[in-house]
């Protein structure tokens, strides 16, 4: 009776377990832990005095009611150790979940910031300003505004696991003018956003605009054309898709795959990528403001 009491309330455990996680709805899982405990018991043992006494008429006696006190108490024993031994190794694990997410994060917002100062975004840029001042001062002082933006944004997020979506647009506006600059009407890029009650992990935004325009052939004939909108409470940045003649290892970038993993830790929520012949689409959850 014990076996199948132990592996009963083991079977229920791995259910509620299904329905409420230990990292996210930790007294939920323990009350709905110990109610389901008792439940099962006592189901448990009615149930075996039904089938010893009706199918095989084999009576247990009015004594073994006096057993129910006993019966709960080591089950409810068993299920503390049970319930105790998971609430710590899930505790641990999100502890280490959250220690590799926050390292992750510093790695991708090195990254992107190494990426901002490399010398060719300094080149790119610099060249792009020096046509400016000859052609157009006044949009050459602009294009420094933008320029400071954009790394004060970058050294300013760099401690932030989210900022508001506002803010993230801000300074996407501020890198997509840059952008447009050095690459003029062969970059079609439109940002249509509205709501700003949410919030988005620092920096995403702009990593995938760069990658559309660091994998994308950008000419005349071939004009990269970027859509950025929301639908619902997901933000989407669509892309038409004109691939360079590039390694098949670099095409595999590490910033996607680091995208997917933040925004599964931060709202618990999965990026949705979509890609066709003509087309490359992600779709970023947002992330309630408080």
């Amino acid at each position: 009776m014990w076996v199948a009491l132990w592996l009963g309330n083991a079977y229920v455990s791995c259910v509620l377990d299904y329905f409420f996680p230990w990292e996210k709805q930790t007294v939920t899982r323990l009350i709905a832990g110990l109610l389901g405990m008792v439940v099962y018991t006592l189901s448990a043992v009615y149930g075996l005095i039904f089938l010893f006494g009706t199918v095989f008429g084999f009576y247990l006696g009015d004594g073994i009611e006096q057993t129910y006190p006993t019966t709960i108490v080591i089950t409810l024993i068993i299920t503390l150790f049970m319930t105790g031994r998971m609430f710590f190794a899930n505790w641990r694990q999100a502890a280490v979940d959250a220690e590799r997410i926050k390292k992750e994060n510093v790695e991708a917002q090195y990254n992107n910031l190494k990426n901002q100062v490399n010398p060719h975004f300094l080149f790119n840029s610099l060249n792009a300003l020096t046509n400016l001042v000859y052609q157009d001062q006044d949009k050459a002082v602009k294009f420094i505004k933008q320029l400071s933006e954009v790394y004060r944004y970058v050294l300013d997020s760099r401690d932030k696991e989210v900022v508001t979506l506002e803010e993230e647009i801000q300074f996407l506006q501020s890198y997509v003018f840059l952008q447009q600059i050095r690459f003029g009407n062969k970059l079609k890029i439109s940002i249509e956003i509205s709501g700003s009650n949410y919030q988005v992990a620092p920096l995403v935004l702009q990593m995938l605009v760069e990658n559309a325009i660091k994998h994308n052939e950008i000419s005349e004939d071939h004009p990269l054309v970027i859509r950025i909108y929301n639908r619902d409470t997901k933000i989407i940045i669509e892309n038409s898709l004109k691939r360079k003649p590039v390694l098949e290892s670099e095409r595999q970038g590490l910033g996607l795959e680091n995208i997917k993993r933040r925004y599964e830790f931060l709202s618990g929520q999965k990026v949705e990528v979509e890609e066709t012949e003509e087309q490359f689409k992600v779709s970023i959850p947002v992330i309630e403001g408080v």
